[in-house]
């Protein structure tokens, strides 16, 4: 999630998208700044939870996201901005997607393609069309998908387990977890979204800080909550399906990504009912039980078409 990105990023030409166009005062440093310690406790938690193979998939994430940014300026000699934190803030996601068993080649080919690719291609933070680290989560999964979902459990039973989302999909025969152990993260899954409680933790800060805005999560959440119920999901699953998956990491930490969501407050709140739309028919109706990442993404596409039909009238402008 590069969240509440100052969109005047572009070094050769201005875009003008719909207003507001008033910014906030705040570096694009002291912004990321907020997003990392935001996620802090998340990583604490993963190494607590998953043993310092996490660690070493985080740090191997990151310093691969840093030297692709910094490779690709200089290559297109662009001024090197490896300082302000937002390459290193992808490759903290891309790590959080990443689970625990995954080989260390992973995220340096994931960091790579969502930098160089998504990223940088298109212009450099603030351009990017798409959130960089779904991108590169989507083409993990497509290309190594046995890498992808090859989960474990926490310590101290660290071996291939099943997800809640995958029990409660292909009935496994598998118990499902305490609503206890799916809030504080005693769950299999990826690294970086197990515990919904760190999770939270961290988007209140960000909340509090103004560095997101609520309507995005709040209406993605509700949204998906709606729509599972609509789909003939069991009330008694519903905390499930919250709390499990990357519903609480998407919704907070990569739908928020002001370069690639709307801007209007009205094509926020479009925006994240879409993807809360999209994630439970998925879930529900597609062959997959995780939708987050994939729904956010054909949001991310949809962004601009949602923003020209939400910019607000230009006042005196006649049709």
């Amino acid at each position: 999630m590069l969240a509440k990105v100052e969109e005047v990023v572009l070094q050769d030409k201005l875009i003008v998208s719909s207003s507001p166009h008033i910014r906030s005062n705040e570096s694009v440093k002291r912004i990321m700044l907020d997003v990392v310690i935001a996620l802090t406790p998340a990583i604490i938690g993963s190494v607590y939870l998953f043993g310092l193979n996490a660690l070493k998939l985080i740090l191997i994430s990151v310093a691969s996201s840093v030297l692709s940014e910094a490779l690709i300026q200089k290559l297109f000699k662009r001024p090197i901005t490896i300082t302000d934190f937002s390459a290193a803030i992808t490759g903290i996601l891309i790590a959080f997607n990443l689970p625990a068993s995954a080989p260390w080649w992973l995220p340096v080919i994931g960091s790579a393609f969502a930098i160089i690719v998504v990223k940088q291609l298109f212009g450099g933070l603030g351009a990017n069309f798409m959130n960089p680290a779904l991108a590169a989560r989507a083409m993990l999964m497509t290309s190594w998908p046995v890498h992808m979902t090859n989960y474990t459990g926490t310590r101290p039973d660290v071996v291939t387990s099943a997800t809640p989302l995958s029990i409660m999909k292909y009935g496994t025969g598998a118990e499902l977890p305490t609503l206890r152990d799916m809030f504080i993260g005693n769950i299999p899954g990826v690294i970086g979204e197990t515990s919904a409680l760190l999770l939270l933790i961290g988007a209140a800060y960000l909340i509090i800080r103004k560095v997101i805005d609520w309507k995005i999560p709040v209406f993605y959440i509700g949204t998906t909550f709606i729509m599972l119920l609509l789909l003939g999901v069991e009330p008694k699953l519903l905390p499930y399906h919250i709390l499990g998956g990357g519903l609480i990491l998407g919704a907070f930490y990569m739908a928020t990504d002001y370069s690639s969501s709307p801007v209007t407050p009205l094509g926020r709140i479009i925006f994240a009912v879409g993807a809360g739309v999209l994630t439970a028919i998925i879930r529900i109706k597609g062959a997959y039980p995780e939708g987050v990442s994939y729904s956010i993404l054909l949001m991310n596409v949809a962004t601009p078409l949602i923003e020209k039909f939400t910019k607000p009238r230009v006042f005196g402008k006649v049709k």
